[in-house]
């Protein structure tokens, strides 16, 4: 069976091929093989289907640094999928297996289908932080939303926005779009329904780590089209990765929060007065050890498994 090439904006998608990255898992495996490397995940062609294989890569700024969070890939992996179930009943899902995968890759990667992917990060925030603060304080807007004067970090927004940006490749930053330019490049039913599943799967995530004592301050959510045009929810979803996630006992907004994420490593980098490009600098070792504990700890709260 011949199989049709993958769209060009698959590539685009799950970043630039770029397999000299350190750390990309660059094996040889019959009829496996490596298309390309993002900022933490490898994708592989195996037949008919991609598989798609998260590392222990971290990122902040768009650069990756050359230290590895051990047993993240791991984590992003198995979280995904556990909110992949979550989520079943809004939005398919690109899952077609966590188990049929090669030896090398067990525990994370997941064999999943082959999309046309929308060229759109969609972000969802339910608070004001990161990026988003940044974009207020300039221009009192996010995405072209305007906002109430007088917010604060770690404010609450009276209902979730959606704030897109681009999709940039390895290295390079995503940049905030409005939803007019998403309209522009998918036309209006695709956008609107881009945003609107962005929004209920933001919604549900929040609803459900609220109960586990979680903030979901934002999220980074990405869609690819079937055949049929349905949208389907791939990539990882509502991880440390892609997502802010604080204590909701400890919230308390105008000051920056205790993060189950990826935050004390972009606290740490940001203390070192790097200038955010390529090559980023080694984590310390305490670095290091503290954002895995985060992780894990995150996965078992959420899912009341231990890891």
């Amino acid at each position: 069976m011949l199989l049709a090439p993958l769209p060009a904006r698959v590539f685009a998608a799950w970043g630039r091929r770029a397999p000299e990255i350190e750390g990309s898992l660059n094996v040889r495996l019959a009829g496996v093989k490596l298309l390309h490397s993002g900022k933490v995940r490898d994708v592989y062609l195996d037949g008919d289907d991609l598989l798609l294989v998260a590392s222990d890569r971290i990122s902040v700024y768009d650069v990756v640094l050359p230290t590895p969070i051990p047993d993240k890939g791991a984590v992003l992996t198995r979280l995904s999928l556990w909110w992949f179930e979550q989520l079943a009943d809004l939005v398919p899902n690109h899952v077609l297996s966590a188990t049929d995968v090669p030896a090398e890759f067990a525990g994370r990667a997941i064999r999943c289908r082959r999309l046309d992917m929308v060229q759109v990060e969609c972000i969802a925030r339910g608070y004001l932080t990161g990026l988003g603060l940044t974009e207020y304080r300039r221009d009192g807007a996010v995405s072209g939303l305007t906002l109430p004067p007088g917010l604060v970090e770690a404010d609450r927004l009276a209902e979730p926005i959606f704030t897109p940006t681009t999709k940039a490749a390895v290295g390079e930053h995503d940049e905030f779009v409005t939803f007019d330019d998403v309209v522009a490049q998918v036309g209006k039913e695709l956008a609107e329904e881009l945003r609107d599943l962005t929004l209920r799967v933001y919604a549900r995530g929040r609803d459900v780590a609220a109960e586990r004592g979680i903030i979901v301050a934002d999220t980074k959510l990405e869609f690819g089209q079937a055949p049929d045009g349905t949208l389907i929810l791939a990539d990882e979803v509502l991880t440390p990765d892609s997502s802010r996630f604080w204590p909701l006992d400890e919230w308390v907004p105008g000051r920056t929060q205790h993060s189950f994420d990826k935050q004390s490593v972009r606290d740490w980098a940001r203390s070192t007065g790097w200038d955010q490009t390529a090559p980023g600098p080694e984590i310390p070792a305490d670095v290091v050890e503290r954002t895995r504990s985060r992780y894990v700890e995150v996965y078992e709260r959420l899912t009341g498994r231990s890891f």
